[in-house]
């Protein structure tokens, strides 16, 4: 694979996507470095989801380069993705409702012996584990064999981003994270968000909302019809005057 002369975790250059005669990405260029939170936003339509499922191998490029860890990329696809270190928490959380907690954590990725028989007791252990030190579940009111359709959307969140730092995800891509969630339920989920880069990983943090993106993020880049609009380190803006650019992007057409 060619060599990236950038030091990035990822890049992306001159990213064009489209879905027959309609063009949803028009040239992007986007960058995470290591150890990064980038806040991801714009409105609907702006492209964002597009670009992530370009990012996790769902979509393939109509033309441009894809390097991650200084490595470009010639074949991409969801499980190439998840193999190089990449992993997506849906709004959707992507969970089995019927199924357990052990049991989600480890759907698809099952710990098995030489013979392939699977590792129960060792998922078990390794949940309970994940509930005490990453997820701080230590009342006994959830436990590794609790009906994940009974737990809360916060509590299910956590799940989905315990289970990427759990598979050493180096990049973490988080999908409108704290959609339908109470402000306590937010409030644990922006935490773990943190712990992500506390664990020395990155992660891009897609939000329509900026009050809730503006305290955990390093940097905003602010995507609007297809195209980067913005790119810029949170030092270097306010919270009002992020969201006065953007209301005027969404007038004007112009972020600056």
């Amino acid at each position: 694979m060619a060599e990236n002369k950038n030091n990035y975790l990822l890049q992306l250059q001159n990213i064009h996507k489209s879905f027959g005669e309609v063009q949803v990405l028009k040239g992007i260029d986007f960058q995470v470095d290591s150890n990064e939170i980038i806040g991801l936003v714009g409105d609907n339509g702006a492209g964002k989801s597009t670009l992530i499922k370009i990012i996790t191998g769902v979509h393939t490029p109509t033309s441009g380069d894809i390097y991650y860890k200084g490595k470009k990329i010639t074949f991409h696809s969801v499980k190439q993705s998840r193999k190089m270190g990449i992993e997506t928490v849906y709004q959707e959380r992507a969970l089995a409702d019927q199924q357990t907690l052990w049991r989600n954590l480890f759907a698809g990725r099952e710990l098995t012996g030489k013979l392939g028989l699977l590792k129960v007791k060792e998922q078990k252990r390794e949940t309970q584990r994940l509930l005490r030190d990453h997820m701080g579940y230590t009342s006994g009111a959830i436990t590794i064999d609790s009906t994940v359709m009974y737990l809360s959307g916060g509590e299910k969140q956590g799940i989905a981003i315990s289970r990427a730092l759990y598979f050493n995800a180096d990049l973490i891509l988080l999908d409108e994270p704290t959609t339908g969630l109470s402000l306590a339920e937010t409030r644990k989920v922006l935490d773990m968000i943190l712990d992500i880069k506390t664990k020395g990983k990155s992660a891009v943090f897609i939000s329509h909302n900026i009050y809730y993106a503006y305290p955990i993020v390093d940097r905003f880049v602010v995507l609007d019809r297809g195209k980067i609009a913005g790119n810029i380190l949170k030092k270097d803006i306010s919270q009002d005057e992020l969201i006065k650019r953007m209301l005027n992007l969404a007038k004007t057409g112009n972020f600056n």
